[in-house]
């Protein structure tokens, strides 16, 4: 096949957060735009709610006859991308490394977005590190793909004020539309070479890790501002999981109380429900019990009130 900068092969399943869900704008953009995407390539991690629900930039892909491959690892699929002829690689949240060997057959290299403000918040999790840290601003980072982790030089930036109460579906999918209007907005310069990356300053390098199910565990010596971002944080997955009354439950809503209670400390106040923290406290607006589905605080307290003594 003739190569052109007009084909592209896609890497990822725009998922930017463990856990949410998407629409695949980067994508379909990219369709819209008169890019012929010759593949889709992504791939499933069975066990983890990530991954166990369909594809969405699958449904996307078939619906316009685009290919979907799925390797265990891409570099087993060297031949067929060499196949394409294509002039570079788009990735959106692709979650496994991608060796030399394929980031070297596309012409203009691999192209990534990256939900963070390179160089602050690379690594797995920058949309969690984010909320975790409370930070006033993130953005997006267009940048290219290097074997080093989130280190490439930067093609561009768009950067979002933070109004300190998103969840973490809430700014994957603010992001989402960030990265999909620079996308469409760069590429062309990038293909061209008119628009030339920059190199990452190191100095200001920071990484956010793998979340695990243990970080989910609720600990309530803990200050109630950062278990407040915890819950936001951890929305879909890990989640943040706690017990009322030997009851687990998960804690999907809450906002900040000055009411002094113990550490772990629950309460039952005007039909609110508070828990203790080292600092301050947690009034809990939604939860989901054991088995059941999400629900009120109230609701909550009308079913179960009397295992708290109500």
């Amino acid at each position: 096949m003739k190569k052109t900068s007009k084909t592209i092969v896609f890497f990822g399943n725009e998922r930017l957060a463990t856990g949410v869900t998407t629409t695949a704008p980067v994508l379909k953009a990219l369709i819209e735009a008169g890019y012929h995407v010759a593949a889709v390539v992504s791939h499933y991690e069975h066990g983890k709610s990530r991954n166990v629900r369909e594809l969405e930039v699958q449904k996307v892909a078939e619906a316009h006859d685009i290919p979907v491959l799925l390797p265990d690892k891409p570099a087993h699929i060297v031949d067929q991308l060499k196949a394409y002829g294509a002039g570079a690689g788009v990735l959106v949240a692709y979650g496994k490394l991608v060796p030399q060997s394929v980031i070297d057959i596309f012409p203009h290299g691999i192209i990534n977005l990256h939900p963070s403000l390179l160089p602050t918040h690379r690594g797995p999790t920058p949309i969690e590190g984010t909320i975790l840290d409370g930070d006033n601003r993130t953005g997006v980072s267009i940048m290219q793909l290097v074997q080093k982790m989130d280190a490439g030089p930067v093609y561009g930036q768009s950067e979002i004020d933070l109004t300190g109460n998103e969840t973490k579906q809430d700014l994957a999918a603010q992001l989402a539309e960030v990265g999909r209007a620079m996308m469409i907005e760069l590429l062309p310069g990038i293909l061209e070479g008119s628009i030339v990356a920059i190199p990452q300053d190191e100095s200001r390098a920071s990484y956010d890790a793998l979340l695990s199910k243990a970080d989910g565990s609720l600990d309530w010596n803990k200050p109630a501002s950062r278990l407040e971002r915890e819950i936001r944080a951890f929305q879909g997955w890990p989640q943040s999981r706690t017990e009322i009354a030997e009851l687990p439950v998960i804690i999907t809503k809450a906002r900040l109380s000055d009411q002094k209670l113990a550490p772990g400390e629950w309460s039952v106040q005007d039909a609110s429900l508070l828990v203790g923290c080292t600092t301050g406290s947690l009034i809990i607006e939604w939860l989901k019990p054991a088995g059941k589905a999400e629900m009120t605080a109230q609701a909550f307290l009308a079913g179960y009130g009397n295992r708290l003594g109500r």
